[in-house]
């Protein structure tokens, strides 16, 4: 396999998704890769899991089904400063961290507001991706968000499920401005599958697709290795 690695898996914790930890880590195993990060949604979002559900997530094992298990969160951007809805105690306790613009948790903003809002959450020292950063309805400069990226060594994500021709982000063209931008200045992206179901955990189709119209190195990719990962986990 290509790619060995799933940042962003949600688990019935999260509200509106479907399988537990266990389902989710185990179809990893299946599928073969060798990392997957369990990134349920904070509490700000309608459903989220509970602030105790992340602090307790240490006694989740590192190692489950032979491949290794982060443990994190997928927080919520709060205001267009980059703040976000958990705190740094509790972020400084999980091995991973997705910061995202979800429509209840902030509205939408023009593309100024929003493009601060995101370089506002790269500057936290626990954010490690900037989830599905292509969404319409907060549109972004991705000069100014792909060199800040680079500045403050975040990845930005390429969600395979806001490719999906049935959902509703419509980022398509956002994600070839943005992929483009990260070729020209040799900036590095993960993938994301964004499964809120275990049959989808590791499914990259989506992205793959648009990845190879668009002739995008794969060294740029960062699922194809742990180690390339981890260069980008602070904590």
């Amino acid at each position: 396999m290509d790619y060995v690695l799933d940042t962003h898996c949600h688990t019935i914790v999260s509200g509106h998704a479907y399988s537990t930890l266990e389902e989710v880590v185990k179809k990893a195993a299946d599928e073969g890769l060798e990392l997957v990060a369990i990134t349920d949604h904070a509490p700000g979002l309608p459903g989220g899991a509970h602030m105790f559900y992340f602090s307790n997530l240490h006694v989740v094992p590192n190692n489950m089904y032979g491949i290794e298990v982060l443990r994190g969160i997928e927080v919520n951007i709060i205001s267009y400063d980059g703040n976000i809805d958990v705190d740094d105690y509790t972020l400084s306790r999980l091995d991973i961290v997705i910061a995202s613009l979800h429509p209840p948790c902030l509205d939408f903003g023009n593309i100024e507001q929003n493009t601060n809002a995101v370089i506002g959450a790269m500057k936290n020292p626990y954010v490690n991706i900037i989830g599905h950063p292509d969404d319409g309805r907060y549109p972004l400069d991705y000069d100014k968000v792909v060199k800040a990226a680079r500045d403050y060594n975040v990845l930005l994500e390429l969600n395979n499920t806001s490719l999906n021709p049935k959902g509703f982000r419509k980022g398509i063209e956002n994600d070839k401005i943005m992929l483009k931008k990260c070729m020209e200045l040799n900036v590095p992206i993960v993938l994301g599958s964004d499964a809120h179901i275990s049959f989808d955990v590791g499914n990259f189709d989506n992205s793959i697709k648009l990845l190879e119209e668009i002739n995008f190195p794969k060294e740029l990719v960062v699922n194809t290795s742990k180690d390339k990962l981890k260069r980008f986990l602070k904590g």
